[in-house]
């Protein structure tokens, strides 16, 4: 008999059909009805899973989250269902660390004041904005995860001093030093945990950093506060900022939005065509395994 698997969020059919498997089907725009038969979910990060909807649900299998992020999934009403919870780790990894330090290039480069200048007529007339370097400054790892060991490897690559603070784990290859440390020292500074504690970075932190610090956020908006930014920035601790992730999104507006020394992206850091690709692949072949009466490899609510 042919399962029905439904996607919850926007999931691209071509991207997932493949590795379904011959015995089931797939819905990308469910009706209630679809929900009420549906065996196998896979599912966008932005799109909730909570008791409401489990109970609408009640021939559910799998949940295939894209991404490694678990928060907006009602871990522990999965659980009871013994429904596993598939998660894609490191499918985006790439991805991300691209984005992430390239978000740090445009900023110490400061590539949006260079654009500014130029259209708005200003070359010729007033004084050129001057890029920064990063040749020789200082880098601070914020995870050292599968993401934040890319970022700090491209730093090394570009000649930066790398620092590494992660309370798991220990680099073999660059400095372990500590968040107020890290902090204290950085010229540039990423976010590459997942979040979960409340504020990693706040005001208390952020007062012992050197002047013109750049930061950037592509892991959870809650590790920085946007109060916490808007006081960095005025107060002269931070040259730039980077965000592609926010506490609500989508956004309409954001109080940074304005300032030319502050990079936003929509939460797309993660989302090329080959980490799309990638995500989407690991998601239906979770599916697939418990469908076929196997268990995925990764799940993120049990062991």
């Amino acid at each position: 008999m042919t399962a029905l698997v439904v996607g919850l969020g926007p999931v691209d059919p071509a991207l997932v059909l493949p590795f379904l498997g011959a015995d089931a089907r797939f819905e990308p725009h469910p009706t209630v009805a679809d929900l009420a038969e549906a065996e196998g979910a896979i599912v966008r990060a932005a799109f909730d899973v909570d008791r409401a909807l489990l109970d609408r649900m009640p021939r559910l299998r799998i949940i295939a989250r894209t991404g490694v992020g678990v928060e907006r999934v009602d871990l522990e009403a999965a659980a009871e269902r013994g429904i596993p919870v598939a998660t894609t780790p490191g499918s985006n990894a790439r991805a991300v660390a691209e984005g992430a330090f390239a978000m740090l290039l445009a900023l110490v480069k400061r590539v949006p004041q260079s654009h500014a200048f130029v259209a708005g007529g200003h070359w010729g007339r007033d004084p050129v904005p001057v890029p920064g370097d990063v040749f020789g400054t200082t880098l601070a790892v914020i995870g050292y995860g599968r993401i934040g060991r890319i970022v700090a490897d491209f730093g090394a690559a570009f000649g930066m001093e790398v620092l590494v603070h992660d309370p798991f784990v220990q680099s073999d290859v660059f400095e372990n030093v500590t968040l107020a440390e890290a902090v204290r020292r950085a010229d540039a500074l990423t976010l590459h945990l997942p979040g979960g504690d409340g504020e990693l970075i706040g005001r208390e932190v952020l007062a012992s950093a050197r002047p013109g610090l750049v930061l950037v956020n592509c892991a959870r908006a809650e590790l920085v506060s946007t109060d916490t930014l808007e006081w960095g920035l005025a107060e002269g601790l931070l040259e730039g900022v980077g965000l592609d992730v926010f506490s609500e999104e989508p956004i309409r507006t954001h109080p940074l939005a304005e300032d030319p020394r502050v990079l936003l992206s929509p939460h797309t850091s993660g989302l090329s065509e080959a980490a799309m690709a990638a995500t989407f692949q690991m998601a239906a072949e979770a599916v697939a395994n418990v469908l076929q009466g196997r268990y995925p490899t990764f799940t993120g609510n049990f062991a």
